[in-house]
């Protein structure tokens, strides 16, 4: 059920993802027909205006529409233009820099990049000596022409703020599950432990060094961690113990007689102390996961081997199986809350083991290699504590 839900999840933030690059999209192709639409507007007023010019020069026109002509030409005061005799010969101009109308070469070089835009507008006047109007994009126009991908460079980036925002929120209601449920399973195992205690001082009375008694001793202690791995869950852990080699040959030791005795269960480590700041009782948990994780992907039988070594400045710890292996889209979900490939499986093991190492011990967890059929090798990286 619940990997359903996941996948059904996963279907529908794609779905929101697509949906709203497409309205991205959408808004930037819009706002370039818009500034399409804006710029032959411009032309259009370009030809009133110079119809207008024309008028002006007619000395036989209706006063009326010198009236209206003066208008026009006052209305679009906003517009770079350029007046020119037929030999271009400078007319008359406007928002045109004094430094251009001095120089020549820069005004001619000004008229020549007018034109490369759009065609100048020829005057035709009754003597016929006409007149050519060389034209630009007003400052809004020009500005406008930016404005699509301002625009989409300002949803992009809410877009990637309210996804981390989100993310964000999710982790941290995450969190808070993860601490309730954690924490309500340790007042739960605290219940009947108490009882088992008591249970187990009545033995020794009758029979305390009993190979029963003590062996029972030894998993009312392993309850006792359990539990108190779990109400270490949402607090913030004292990184006290140091020696991670001395951490890891005591998993071994409990681990490895309580697993099939079909598993070939070896250690491989150094035998110098190996100085990692660490919660013994959560990184206890950790290797104990990825162990019981190795034993179900073996079916009870195969080889296993908990490995630990240096390198620079970093402590590896690596448990390698034989087991059935993972695909590549199994390795990419393995740590994700819910997924599982056992039947019966929660899929919590792993993603606890991903909080307790990348959160608590600021370390990384990750699947350093696995191959279908052959096996899977997990590995944990942790900071060395620097001397001096």
């Amino acid at each position: 059920m619940i990997k359903g839900f996941n996948f059904l999840k996963r279907i529908n933030n794609w779905v929101i993802y697509f949906i709203l690059t497409f309205i991205v999209v959408g808004i930037v192709i819009s706002s370039n027909f818009l500034i399409q639409h804006l710029r032959e507007k411009e032309t259009e007023r370009i030809k009133s205006l110079a119809t207008a010019m024309r008028y002006l020069e007619d000395v036989e026109v209706d006063s009326r529409l010198t009236e209206l002509a003066f208008y026009v030409v006052n209305e679009n005061q906003d517009l770079p233009i350029i007046r020119t005799d037929k030999n271009k010969n400078l007319l008359e101009s406007r928002g045109i820099s004094e430094d251009i109308l001095k120089d020549k070469s820069k005004l001619k070089a000004k008229m020549s990049e007018m034109e490369s835009k759009y065609p100048p507008f020829e005057i035709q006047l009754p003597d016929f000596n006409n007149q050519y109007l060389y034209y630009d994009n007003s400052d809004l126009m020009n500005y406008l022409r930016f404005y699509p991908y301002l625009l989409a460079l300002f949803i992009s980036l809410y877009l990637v703020f309210s996804f981390w925002f989100l993310r964000l929120l999710k982790k941290t209601d995450e969190g808070f599950v993860w601490a309730g449920l954690a924490k309500e399973t340790a007042h739960q195992i605290g219940t009947p432990l108490s009882s088992m205690i008591g249970w187990v001082e009545i033995m020794k009375l009758e029979d305390e060094n009993g190979m029963g008694v003590k062996e029972l001793e030894k998993d009312v202690e392993r309850l006792k961690t359990i539990s108190e791995r779990f109400s270490k869950i949402g607090s913030i852990p004292a990184l006290n113990d140091l020696d991670i080699n001395e951490t890891v040959q005591q998993n071994f030791d409990y681990l490895k007689s309580r697993i099939s005795t079909k598993v070939d269960f070896t250690l491989r480590k150094t035998y110098e102390p190996v100085l990692v700041p660490h919660s013994r009782i959560l990184m206890s948990w950790v290797i104990e996961n990825l162990v019981k994780n190795a034993v179900d992907a073996m079916k009870g039988e195969g080889k296993l081997e908990l490995s630990l070594y240096k390198k620079n400045k970093n402590v590896y710890i690596d448990m390698t199986d034989t087991g059935s292996g993972m695909t590549k889209q199994q390795v990419r979900n393995a740590f994700k809350p819910g997924f599982s490939t056992k039947k019966r499986g929660w899929g919590l093991g792993l993603s606890l083991t991903k909080r307790v190492v990348t959160e608590y011990h600021r370390g990384e967890v990750k699947i350093a290699h696995s191959e279908v059929g052959k096996g899977t090798t997990f590995r944990i990286v942790l900071r060395e504590e620097q001397k001096g």
